[in-house]
């Protein structure tokens, strides 16, 4: 396996780690924006890049959720 091939598993595994705890935490839901980041960037390394793309957006998607989590969780001022 080379580094390239390994950094993508371990990009992906973080993906799946960090949305099946997403409800205990709004950290767990950015630690999946930055692990869809980084499988992005796998995409595009790889030459992969629909796959790329689409891992941007959710990247997008999930770091609007955890913005969204965090102002819900602050008390009104």
């Amino acid at each position: 396996m080379d580094g390239l091939t390994f950094f993508g598993l371990c990009a992906v595994t973080a993906m799946l780690l960090f949305y099946a705890f997403e409800d205990s935490s709004s950290w767990y839901v950015l630690g999946f924006a930055i692990s869809c980041g980084l499988a992005s960037i796998y995409g595009f390394l790889q030459s992969a890049w629909p796959f790329g793309v689409v891992e941007a957006i959710w990247t997008v998607i999930a770091l609007k959720r955890w913005q969204k989590r965090r102002l819900a969780g602050k008390p009104a001022a």
